[in-house]
């Protein structure tokens, strides 16, 4: 195995006068401090020999003073890793550009958990790995079909505003697109893969960020993709976020209720599908009674208070203070309550205690805090010890100095981006679009990412472009093994045939 690594120079610039005094000092510009190493991986089709690249490249944006070009100055340093197949043909080798959402997370979710060519020994719910937990080969790994590059968006990971920049313009939702998509510009220009299949997959707020970049790679830059993967994507807020007067996310959520209900065993012994059905068929009845406010009769309100309890195991005295209208971090404290036990958010299959049982909301998400560590541990280890790159940052798997995001685009209306992945697909007729869904992922359940795909405004051939996959697990579904082998075959595949390869 051989490294490559290239450092900024250290050295520092400085200006005499006539007289040989020192005018002052000028650092150096930051330059790209990529490390490459060299691997082979063994798999069921067959060794793969590919390169990995990881390091910190400098975002540059052009700069106009007094309407006068002055240059492309340096505005941030963003972290990435990417994998190439070692001799492969540039033209018809696909590339895949992966980031995860937030906003404020790092690309390891998707990296280290279902994509990459090592993975995180982190366990599933029940059967957690102990520390230091563990990292593992992947033989599943996307890298099989397609180069992967992982991003992380400024303010993750070791991604950085450049000195003397601030990263505020950054942290919303047009800058983020328009660093990010310059960063999937200056790759492909880099590497010469504008002939190349080229793909984006993007996790949850990498979902809303994935559609959002398929519109505008093409009409900023004229990079037309073959296909955007996108894993429990955000597609619309609005149906995702219990917002004042809206009785929208409601129906769309009680489904993952049911299915919770019945994971904890408080549903008796009715099957899973049986009561997710009967969830999303009484869903229609759930918004008109909500639509009609203090229209509704007593007697139908009545009906529908034993109706959300009996499907979501809650008691009908909550339902009924809770005015029929169920938020979901508020249900996920309350659902096991009497167990001493909060459930997850992102995975609904997770529990944890709490420090006490009077929470009217979730104070932590059990998911979160069993996958955290194992990710993070592996991450440091991979960056440092298997792929040689030094760094003593912080490296931010999970920011909150994004915060607050700035959605000004979307000022008096919800922030949907299904038009926008609609508009993208209208522009281009050979995109494809897969989404993977959940079936226990509480924060953007399955009925909420397909009432967004059914709102798109597109011909109704160009929904044959649209396959949709559930599994039976979270948010991020590959923690749960069964699923994370199916997920990434089913991948590969929608890669294969979107290459037209």
């Amino acid at each position: 195995m051989t490294d490559e690594k290239s450092t900024s120079s250290e050295q520092t610039e400085t200006t005499t006068t006539a007289s040989g005094d020192v005018a002052g000092t000028k650092k150096p510009e930051p330059a790209d401090d990529l490390v490459t190493t060299r691997h082979t991986l063994h798999t069921p089709d067959g060794d793969l020999t590919y390169s990995a690249t990881t390091g910190r490249i400098v975002l540059r944006q052009e700069v106009v003073k007094d309407e006068k070009y002055d240059g492309r100055k340096p505005k941030a340093e963003v972290s990435i890793t990417y994998y190439t197949l070692d001799d492969a043909d540039v033209t018809s080798r696909p590339v895949t550009f992966a980031f995860n959402g937030g906003p404020g997370s790092s690309s390891v979710w998707l990296h280290l958990g279902v994509l990459g060519p090592r993975r995180v020994d982190s366990g599933d719910v029940g059967d957690l790995t102990a520390p230091p937990y563990g990292l593992v080969d992947n033989p599943e790994t996307l890298l099989r079909v397609s180069d992967l590059v992982f991003i992380d968006p400024v303010s993750t990971g070791y991604s950085r505003a450049a000195e003397g920049e601030q990263a505020t313009p950054f942290h919303g939702f047009t800058g983020d697109l328009e660093s990010v998509g310059e960063i999937i510009r200056l790759w492909t220009s880099r590497h010469d893969r504008w002939m190349s299949p080229k793909f984006l997959i993007g996790e949850s707020y990498g979902g809303t960020r994935g559609a959002g970049l398929a519109e505008y790679l093409q009409t900023r830059f004229g990079l037309f993709l073959n296909g955007v993967m996108l894993v429990a994507p955000a597609l619309n807020m609005e149906a995702l976020f219990d917002g004042e007067h809206s009785n929208l996310p409601h129906p769309l959520f009680l489904p993952v209720y049911a299915a919770t209900a019945h994971y904890h065993g408080l549903l008796g012994d009715r099957s899973l599908d049986d009561v997710v059905a009967e969830a999303r068929d009484w869903a229609g009845t759930y918004a008109s009674v909500l639509a009609r406010g203090a229209r509704v009769p007593d007697d139908e309100r009545a009906a529908a208070v034993t109706k959300i309890a009996s499907l979501t195991g809650l008691g009908e005295d909550y339902v009924d203070r809770a005015n029929l209208r169920l938020e979901h971090t508020r249900v996920y404290a309350e659902l096991l309550r009497a167990r001493r036990l909060v459930t997850g958010r992102l995975d609904t299959r997770f529990t944890g205690p709490a420090d006490h049982y009077l929470h009217e909301q979730m104070p932590y998400d059990p998911f979160i805090t069993a996958i955290s560590g194992p990710y993070t541990a592996a991450l440091h280890h991979y960056l440092r010890g298997e792929l040689g790159y030094e760094h003593d940052a912080v490296y931010e798997v999970l920011s909150h100095h994004v915060h607050p995001w700035s959605y000004k685009e979307f000022e008096g209306k919800a922030v949907d981006v299904a038009d926008r992945l609609a508009t993208a697909m209208i522009l281009n007729p050979h995109l494809q679009v897969h989404i993977a869904m959940g079936r226990y992922d509480g924060g953007v359940p399955v009925e909420a990412i397909e009432y967004s795909l059914d709102q798109m405004a597109i011909p109704a051939s160009y929904r044959e472009r649209i396959e949709t996959r559930v599994y039976p697990a979270g948010h991020m579904m590959y923690i749960h093994p069964e699923s994370r082998v199916a997920q990434a075959a089913d991948l590969a595949a929608f890669v294969r045939r979107a290459s037209n390869r």
